[in-house]
């Protein structure tokens, strides 16, 4: 079996892109392949066919590869519910919560996990491809790291460090990174990337040959500012901090950026819609009042970015939206918000409470331990979709005997308005169905759905490999990954 592993010099320098590429780009040169990633922090997260629950990016490098993501793909999955604590996915599963006084112990304990779900997926297939989470330089962390090193060597695969030149000191990221590495820890590591070059790349030879003389490790190649990489669905919730482009004439949605703020990769599909602009509304800045639809995401912290919207004043922007006539979306979390109250009476959240909401759908939630994982299909404002469900909790009201879809199966789900302008479900993946898209547009008066989600992301994924193909050295890390030795 061959194996390689992409870290990074930090979080958001484009591993989960370049592992997503580099699995497409071996594929189109024959090679099974599997993407993992050992331990991952993300707030979004995809449903397996097997009900379990993983990481968004893994199931779009799944995607790359043309198979079924697998929760073994994404063993640990943390999901941060505040500052301090984060929910503990183990195979698909939640298993608790780790904060400061669990975090090393626990998580070293789930190593031998993680090595079985490798163990898995290497029978599986000819080569994996695995992507580590932040940055090996966190020295601080290593002890308990399942994550980069401490996965690296009882797999004993090779290592390649990811820097990212677009955000500068690129020499000094990748140089330090070698100089603050235990040298045990600094001999996994083989080469290097350069991603996310501007420019002409013969500018940053004198610096590339810098960086290979100081850190004693070889150049793979410079990977260029890739812009099909943008129509992947983002891993790191920093992207929400990028100011949005404005574009005239297009119809405005809005979505709030709430502390906590989920599975906003819903959203992605709007994007690539060319009659409509997507806004993501940061703290401090009011929801604008020209928006046609504003949509509140997910949450994996309701109670705290239900005080968030209070806190903000975008609960008076809402009311006043819908007085004029606007139409709102709440998708998940966002959905027990729109209700009367969401009670949390096991104190799952903090401690036990119940919080008013936001008073625009007669429902009330009351939030519980169990977690529903389901991919589901059905139909919604007349046209199909295909999505899942992924929440906990239950919400019930007389809003919902006017259920905003019908799951195949005969269930119903969500809530919607005696207006018809406030909608609530808990169907995540609604807009990657053109259908869907058509059917909302058509609500607020535009045409839309032209765009096939899935055949944009699988043409971005093409558009990528090829790039990959024409400025990495894929024989060279072809011939490292052969290097990996048998793991314990």
């Amino acid at each position: 079996m061959l194996a390689l592993m992409l870290q990074g010099t930090g979080s958001d320098v484009g591993k989960s892109v370049l592992v997503a590429g580099l699995c497409r780009a071996l594929l189109r040169r024959g090679f099974s392949v599997r993407p993992f990633k050992p331990q991952n922090m993300s707030t979004n997260a995809a449903v397996t066919a097997e009900g379990g629950e993983i990481g968004r990016a893994q199931a779009v490098q799944a995607m790359a590869c043309r198979v079924e993501p697998s929760v073994d793909m994404n063993p640990v999955l943390l999901k941060p519910q505040s500052d301090r604590s984060a929910q503990l996915i183990v195979h698909g599963r939640v298993r608790g919560k780790l904060d400061a006084t669990n975090f090393i112990s626990d998580r070293t304990a789930l190593l031998r996990e993680v090595m079985t779900s490798y163990r898995r997926l290497a029978a599986q297939s000819e080569f994996i491809v695995v992507e580590g989470a932040g940055s090996p330089a966190e020295i601080n962390l290593r002890r308990g790291d399942i994550a980069n090193m401490g996965f690296a060597h009882p797999a004993g695969v090779p290592v390649v460090l990811v820097g990212d030149i677009d955000r500068g000191g690129v020499i000094a990221a990748i140089v330090g990174t070698r100089a603050v590495l235990d040298p045990a820890d600094a001999a996994l590591i083989r080469g290097f990337i350069i991603n996310k070059f501007r420019g002409d790349p013969a500018l940053f030879t004198d610096g590339y040959r810098a960086i290979e003389k100081l850190s004693g490790w070889r150049g793979f190649g410079v990977i260029p500012w890739i812009p099909a990489a943008r129509r992947l669905p983002a891993e790191d919730a920093v992207v929400l901090d990028r100011p949005t482009q404005r574009a005239a004439g297009r119809l405005l949605i809005a979505c709030p950026i709430t502390p906590h703020i989920s599975n906003f990769d819903d959203l992605d599909p709007l994007r690539l819609e060319p009659g409509i602009e997507l806004r993501m509304i940061p703290p401090g800045a009011p929801l604008p009042a020209e928006a046609a639809l504003i949509i509140l995401a997910g949450s994996k912290a309701t109670l705290a970015d239900l005080g968030a919207i209070h806190n903000e004043g975008w609960d008076i922007d809402l009311r006043a939206h819908h007085r004029r006539g606007g139409h709102i979306l709440g998708l998940c979390g966002g959905y027990q918000m729109l209700g009367r109250t969401v009670a949390d009476p096991d104190g799952l959240e903090g401690p036990p409470s119940v919080a008013n909401g936001l008073g625009l759908l007669d429902v009330a939630t009351v939030l519980g331990p169990e977690k529903h994982l389901e991919r589901v299909s059905g139909v919604a404002r007349g046209a199909p979709f295909n999505g899942y469900l992924m929440h906990m909790g239950r919400t019930a009201g007389s809003a919902c005997h006017r259920p905003f879809a019908q799951l195949d199966g005969g269930r119903a789900d969500g809530a919607v308005s005696a207006d018809g302008l406030v909608t609530g479900t808990y169907v995540h993946g609604l807009f990657a169905a053109a259908e869907q898209r058509a059917a909302w547009a058509a609500a607020l008066g535009i045409q839309a759905g032209g765009l096939e989600y899935g055949a944009a992301l699988d043409e971005a994924l093409d558009t990528l490999a090829a790039s990959l193909e024409t400025h990495l050295d894929i024989d060279g890390l072809i011939a490292l990954a052969r290097s990996a030795r048998p793991f314990r």
